[in-house]
């Protein structure tokens, strides 16, 4: 009986070891390219630990998460839906931060097309697809849409308006050309894969000051008592994390 008790233990130990070199991680779809970098730079200062990530809409991965998503952290592009799960119970209040600011432009894969006047090139009716996320749950596609109401061109674009799920779907959309340009973030246009891909125009902060692209990130229930997990949070704010942010286009302090 004694045999079998040490064995118990033993067995427990050991998975407890590999939960706790496992950090599962929801992020928030514009962070896809982003994470990667940062994820090789976290696992080559602290090798051995597995980080499987899931992204999507930040409203959508809050949603999983409430609906009991095995994830240990969530980065999302805005401070709302962390702050939610907190308040709903489901994350550790500690944890909670801001890691970075993200950026919109508006972007096209149209090699003649002029986007130096952003209210000019969505009123083009060479612009029959508009590309947005989803406002309802992408904070990128919420940005985009305070930004065409305050240029007052909100009611013309929503007809030519093409929703993805997330960022990446949008950016898909036009990349393919299913869509004629629209709004995607700075990090999927300087990323290695889309760097040289079109032409792009940075959209005036001040056009959607009111809902700021601040994206935070918090420790889940589930992630409060992981090891690993708190090492990635803590490197979030190290030299090498933000070198890799800003290269990405984000806003660090």
């Amino acid at each position: 009986m004694r045999s079998i008790h040490r064995w118990l233990a033993l067995l427990l130990l050991v998975s407890g070891l590999r939960a706790a070199d496992t950090v599962s991680i929801a992020a928030a779809a514009n962070l896809v390219y982003a994470l990667d970098a940062l994820t090789a730079e976290f696992k080559r200062s602290v090798p051995g630990v597995e980080v499987p990530t899931t992204t999507g809409a930040s409203g959508s991965l809050f949603a999983q998460i409430k609906n009991g998503a095995p994830f240990d952290l969530f980065l999302s592009a805005d401070t709302d839906y962390p702050t939610q799960l907190v308040a709903a119970g489901l994350g550790d209040a500690s944890s909670l931060r801001t890691f970075a600011t993200g950026r919109l432009v508006f972007w096209t894969t149209r090699p003649d097309f002029d986007v130096s006047d952003l209210k000019a090139a969505v009123r083009s009716p060479r612009v029959k697809k508009l590309a947005i996320a989803q406002p309802r749950s992408a904070p990128y596609g919420r940005a985009a849409q305070a930004a065409l109401e305050n240029l007052g061109v909100w009611a013309e674009a929503q007809p030519k308006a093409v929703f993805g799920e997330n960022i990446t779907q949008t950016a898909q959309f036009i990349e393919t050309g299913n869509a004629d340009a629209g709004f995607v973030a700075l990090s999927l246009v300087l990323s290695p894969r889309l760097a040289h891909v079109g032409r792009w125009l940075e959209v005036p902060v001040n056009l959607y000051a009111h809902v700021p692209l601040d994206h935070a990130v918090v420790l889940t229930n589930r992630g409060r008592t992981n090891t690993a997990a708190k090492r990635y949070l803590d490197f979030l704010t190290t030299d090498a994390a933000k070198n890799i942010l800003r290269n990405f286009g984000y806003g660090v302090k």
